[in-house]
This record gives C-alpha cells, structure tokens and sequence, in this order.
C-alpha cells in the first residue's frame, strides 16, 4: 500500500497536463500512486495520460464518460489503494517537496492541512502563500470553527489543500455529491464533522492556476442554485446535530444563502427563493441581525 494516492481528474488540459504530472513525478518522496482519471476528454489529454503511465507503473489510469469533477474525483476514490488522499487538480501542480514535506508531518491524523499559493494565468504572477501556524486540533469541528470564516486567499472549504487519511473517509462515506459546481462547499464542511483529529501545518504545498471563465471564476445561475441547494443540504445536516457550537457553521450556511441571493440577477431571485427551504434559513440564520432581516424580506 502507498503511502499517498493522487486523484487528479482530467478534461481537456492538454496545456496544462504536462506540469502538473511532472510536478507529481519529480517529488523526492516516492512512495505515491497517482489514479489520473480521464472524465471523457476530447483534447490530446487521454494520449499525455498514456504515455505517463507507460513510463511510470505508479501512475494508473480511469477513463470514463464525462461526469463532472464530482464523479471523476469519486472514481479516483474507488481505485485508490493509499493511506492518505490528496486531490490535485489537473491544471494545478505541487511543489517540489510537498509530499515529503507532509508525509513528515502526519501523525495518524484524519486530515492535514497545508497551504497553497495562486498562479494568476493572465498576469503570470503568484500571489504569496496563505500561510497558517502549526496546530492540531482534537476534532475537526475545533479546526472548523477556528478557520471556516477566516479571510485568505484560498477558500477554506478548498479540498486540495489538505491529505485525507482514506480509512477515514470509507469509514465515513465521505463522497463529492454529483452533478453540482463548487462541490468543496458541501464536502468539507461534513469531513470536519466526522474528523477526531486534525493537523494544521505552515507549510505551502500547493500551486493553484487561476484561469479566466474557469468554474470557479464565472458566475452562472447553475452555480447559485448548486449554493443554495447546498446551503439546504449541510442545514439540514447541521440542525439536528448535538455537543459542539454550531455559531461558525450557521454563519457559513447563511453566507452561501446570501451569496445565491445577492448575486443572482432580479429576474432570476424568484426561482432562487422557491430552492430556499426557509424553515431551515430561519434556524441557522439566527446569529446576526441581517440575516433574520433578510429572512423577513424575502420571505
């Protein structure tokens, strides 16, 4: 069994596929697999994923039908055989010592966190890394609560910044819900939940492109009503639950509900008002004053 496993899901990156495989292949640490999952592309990425896995055994390929980032990352779960996971998107690479860097750090946790830093593609510029202070929490819900609504560059909810012990995640059934955008949002909050120990380390780890109408970066209706699904879903989750403050996970909740409604162009608020399960937008959105305001106006 690998230490690590890659997931690394691949659509139509041929510009790119090069420097994030080569990034995996030139890690000092060697003890890793990489499941590159090939979702249906229709570029030359299939022949670059090919030709890795001929030269390296360590490098193993999925190819199905395109199913979106949520399937092609679950796939990459079902074939993986490592201890830990690391989810490396195929336009994004590592840096040169990050599997070394992390595998000295684990200690049995459930997750660990490290940082990352932001190639911006048009200005070919790198901001500076996120960097966070070494702590390990005894429950992913203290990690939670300290980091979920801090201000950085990187989104906490982002998955590739962190390793995943993978008995953790099967014991859990921790999966990316399909057929959704911004699949992390949903994801981290309930990995945090489950998780009984978690390590924080400062170190950066990860090198994130951003491209220009890239997913994460245009704003449709698609990507709202995906939100405010989400926004239902994790209250639903969190409600009932018991034994722990649930303060910051309600302030996310509600913000993923604001962000729907504030950002949805007029004509399309009806539509986004009746995805809203208010009954639940009024249990978690009890914490600040404009958010009830906003409860009593749209509803």
């Amino acid at each position: 069994m690998p230490k690590f496993t890659l997931i690394i899901p691949v659509y139509n990156v041929e510009a790119y596929l090069h420097q994030c495989l080569d990034s995996v292949l030139c890690q000092d640490f060697s003890d890793w697999e990489a499941v590159c999952v090939n979702d249906g592309s229709t570029d030359g990425s299939a022949a670059i994923l090919e030709d890795y896995v001929a030269k390296d055994a360590r490098f193993r390929l999925v190819t199905q039908p395109n199913g979106g980032l949520s399937a092609a990352r679950n796939a990459g779960l079902d074939a993986a055989q490592g201890e830990y996971i690391l989810f490396l998107d195929s336009d994004d690479w590592l840096e040169p010592k990050a599997l070394e860097t992390i595998e000295a750090s684990l200690n049995d946790e459930d997750m660990l966190s490290f940082s990352g830093r932001r190639f911006f593609e048009e200005t070919q510029s790198f901001n500076p890394s996120d960097m966070l202070p070494e702590k390990t929490y005894a429950s992913g819900m203290d990690y939670y609560n300290e980091n979920a609504l801090l201000q950085r560059d990187f989104a906490f909810v982002c998955v590739v910044l962190r390793a995943y012990r993978r008995a953790f995640l099967v014991d859990n059934s921790l999966r990316f819900k399909e057929g959704i955008l911004h699949e992390d949002n949903l994801f981290t909050p309930l990995a945090c939940y489950y998780a009984q120990k978690v390590k924080q380390i400062n170190a950066c780890c990860y090198d994130y492109r951003v491209r220009a109408h890239s997913i994460t970066t245009t704003v449709d209706m698609k990507r709202l009503t995906d939100l405010m699904e989400t926004a239902n879903e994790l209250a639903a989750f969190f409600i009932p639950k018991q034994g722990f403050d649930k303060t910051v996970a309600y302030r996310a909740i509600t913000q993923y509900y604001q962000v729907a409604f504030v950002e949805a162009p007029k004509g399309e608020r009806k539509a986004l008002k009746r995805l809203c399960d208010w009954v639940l937008y009024r249990k978690v959105s009890r914490t600040k004053l404009r958010h009830r305001w906003n409860y009593l106006k749209n509803k």
